[in-house]
């Protein structure tokens, strides 16, 4: 079976995107202060990205991952100041496998 002839998988793409390290993080900086003044001394460094899930029909895990990174390369992140790591998860009628 070719990959036209292969059906369509439910699939689920999460997207970490992330300051790159040497990047200012204000978000990071302002959520230390925060767990600091709430007591939290030991908290020596905080970064603070984004978790973006896009659910999508492809014929492969490959395929799925290949959709992803284009999403992440085009929009989802801002390759000047942020890095990315995917993670691909196959939806099965209720369920999630990884």
């Amino acid at each position: 079976m070719s990959q036209q002839e292969k059906p369509l998988g439910h699939w689920i793409i999460e997207a970490e995107v992330m300051p790159k390290q040497g990047v200012n993080d204000p978000q990071g900086d302002a959520i230390m202060s925060g767990l600091k003044s709430l007591g939290f001394a030991n908290t020596n460094r905080v970064r603070c990205g984004k978790l973006i899930r896009v659910e999508l029909d492809a014929r492969s895990e490959a395929q799925a991952r290949e959709q992803g990174t284009l999403m992440c390369q085009k929009l989802l992140a801002n390759p000047v100041i942020e890095s990315f790591t995917l993670t691909v998860l196959h939806r099965v009628e209720g369920s999630i496998t990884q």
